[in-house]
């Protein structure tokens, strides 16, 4: 997973959002342009609370060189956008789902990342959150599987409920 762009004085809440959605719908880590050490504690204090410390946030000054070293090492690029083609149309062909690099913008994003994207994919030829794009995303290419996801190192276990909560700690 990589979040272009992150402007740590807008962006802060919805790219947490983005790490969080990664996290918990089986993304193995996520690259985030720029550097916000908020986001980090925010992360780390899910993960040690909630599990799920096999998941990574790395903060990076050159995502084209990522993409870029993505792709020479065999891996696809993914670029979910509205001016892409539609996921329906998708979702079954994209191959090796272990070595894939999702890019989520938080600006405008430049023409280089189309062009240099395997897919440009779209849940929507409409204006949409990025955080919905990626969970809409994941769902469909994991097939919900990933909502079955068990993170044994939790603090916490949640006991379903058909009215009100449950929460076991460990």
């Amino acid at each position: 997973m990589l979040r272009l762009g992150h402007r740590p004085g807008r962006d802060k809440r919805v790219t947490t959002h983005v790490a969080l959605v990664a996290r918990a719908f089986g993304a193995k880590g996520i690259y985030i342009e720029g550097e916000d050490e908020n986001i980090l504690k925010s992360i780390e204090k899910v993960k040690n609370e909630w599990g799920g410390n096999y998941f990574t946030l790395s903060f990076i000054k050159n995502p084209k060189k990522l993409v870029e070293e993505w792709k020479n090492n065999g891996g696809k690029v993914i670029h979910l956008t509205m001016y892409g083609i539609n996921i329906n149309s998708i979702a079954g062909t994209i191959p090796d789902l272990d070595n894939i690099l999702v890019i989520v913008g938080a600006e405008k994003v430049e023409s280089w990342y189309y062009h240099a994207a395997d897919y440009n994919i779209a849940i929507s030829n409409q204006p949409h959150s990025e955080v919905a794009a990626l969970a809409i995303f994941l769902d469909r290419i994991y097939k919900g599987e990933q909502l079955n996801i068990v993170f044994g190192d939790s603090k916490f276990l949640i006991v379903p409920q058909k009215a009100g909560k449950k929460v076991i700690k460990k």
